[in-house]
């Protein structure tokens, strides 16, 4: 997610593994009118009694995905082998994704995109490549300021983006906000993560929405004064900056800070949620979302939908806990147990398409801001 990834296909339950072209050649190719190549299938024996077998008519929902591909595999898997629907997942980064869909036009194989942060979610649905989900269980299990107001993409899953800090040098007494971040006590203390990067820039767009542009230009201004070092390309580098003491505070998601927790589970560094309280700057701790949207130009409409309602299931949803360290989107289902472990927090109640709606005002404020 943080980091570009080479173009790949990957195809399951009978589909046959295939290579891809460069997404420039492909999109040159359906630009001249190229059609989606028949599914492939070949034969395997079914190892697992409880295993729904693709039937003839069970038509590959191909997805287009930004998602990590060893993160989201598993609940595709656990998906074709409940529903007996194949699934193809061709992974890249969302920017080069939503050109290749623009230039494959209505000749494109995805059915479904597959994405990180809402912003990106409502970038797709302004340049018209998603069709309404039309699903009543989505509605049902997604609270409606996870999903789009035009029912285009709904979330599926939430990361909150938060404050971390080093407890030998920090006491969490001592911090608050994400604005208290910008105060000079902090002057030579801080790591970011580049602001080129969708989560920075929704992040920043919800404080325009909640603090006005002057007082956000202001806060972010301070971030930048307050720099230990140039900013980093990922989560992950920020989190190990802090735990090697190149800076004692920073901004991350909290799902990169579980991984590393997973590997080495004596990780020195300390999860604080930000903005609770009360206050016009306790607005709640920022969460955005992963999620998806189904395809203008899909041939497989029903499948897709399927899909999109089976990762809203509580089935689906308890895996996001347990296994991707995000937060379910659905209400009631069982968080694991280092989720509950950083404790509970009050979560900003912004809609998330308010990220996109402002994510041109916050890119070019960050860039006045001296914000890189």
């Amino acid at each position: 997610m943080g980091t570009d990834r080479q173009v790949t296909a990957v195809a399951h339950s009978g589909v046959t593994k295939y290579s891809l072209l460069s997404a420039a050649v492909i999109g040159a190719l359906a630009l001249t009118g190229c059609n989606k190549p028949a599914d492939q299938t070949q034969t395997t024996e079914t190892e697992n009694s409880a295993e729904v077998a693709p039937t003839a008519d069970a038509k590959t929902v191909t997805i287009y995905s930004s998602r990590n591909e060893q993160l989201i595999q598993p609940l595709l898997d656990e998906f074709t082998k409940e529903t007996g629907i194949p699934v193809e997942l061709v992974t890249d980064d969302s920017g080069p994704l939503m050109a290749r869909l623009q230039a494959e036009s209505t000749n494109t194989p995805a059915d479904m995109l597959l994405t990180v942060d809402a912003g990106n979610l409502w970038q797709a649905a302004q340049q018209g490549l998603l069709q309404p989900l039309n699903s009543e269980v989505v509605n049902s299990n997604v609270p409606a300021k996870y999903h789009s107001v035009d029912d285009l993409w709904t979330g599926l899953s939430l990361r909150a983006r938060t404050i971390f800090y080093d407890p030998a040098k920090v006491n969490p007494s001592d911090l608050s906000t994400y604005a208290d971040l910008a105060d000079p006590k902090w002057k030579g203390k801080l790591c970011l993560r580049t602001s080129k990067k969708v989560y920075n820039q929704s992040l920043v767009a919800s404080m325009i929405e909640h603090l006005g542009a002057q007082k956000t230009e202001e806060i972010v201004k301070g971030w930048v004064a307050n720099l230990a070092a140039p900013v980093f390309s990922n989560d992950t580098k920020l989190l190990e900056a802090i735990a090697s003491g190149q800076c004692e505070v920073g901004i991350a998601n909290s799902y990169y800070y579980g991984r590393i927790l997973d590997e080495n589970p004596s990780f020195p560094v300390k999860l604080f949620w930000a903005n609770q309280g009360e206050g016009a700057e306790a607005t709640g701790t920022h969460v955005n979302v992963s999620g998806a949207g189904i395809i203008k130009s899909s041939d497989n409409v029903e499948g897709a939908r399927k899909l999109i309602e089976w990762l809203s299931s509580d089935t689906a949803q308890g895996k996001y806990a347990s296994s991707d360290k995000e937060f379910p989107v659905k209400e009631g289902i069982d968080e694991s147990d280092m989720l509950r472990s950083w404790g509970s927090f009050k979560q900003d109640d912004i809609n998330v398409s308010i990220f996109g709606q402002r994510q041109a005002e916050a890119v070019q404020l960050m860039d006045r801001a001296g914000y890189e």
